[in-house]
């Protein structure tokens, strides 16, 4: 079952989280994942959006989640991030295409 990985960034220092881009897909490529959307400028259809960017990732499992998130790669360039942004990320599971809606 597919899991997708929903954040909500609000970026404060450009140059240091273009550290983090620089290195991303490299590092992203060696997993399982797929990159669905990224936005920097995104509708509001209901409610408030104060963060300045949006990002969709899926993956095949949550364990292939976690894998990237923990793996020396991604710790190593995601001390930028930290340090050029706010993030509110979650995980969430897909729908079985088989399940009854």
């Amino acid at each position: 079952m597919t899991v997708y990985v929903s954040g909500h960034i609000s970026i404060h220092d450009r140059d240091e989280y273009a550290k983090y881009e620089e290195s991303f897909m490299d590092v992203f490529q060696q997993f399982k994942g797929s990159l669905l959307a990224v936005d920097e400028n995104p509708s509001t259809l209901e409610g408030t959006w104060s963060a300045t960017r949006f990002v969709l990732l899926s993956f095949p499992t949550k364990d292939d989640v976690m894998a990237w998130y923990n793996s020396d790669g991604y710790q190593t360039i995601v001390k930028h991030r930290f340090a050029a942004s706010n993030m509110d990320a979650i995980i969430s599971v897909g729908m079985d295409e088989a399940a009854p809606q």
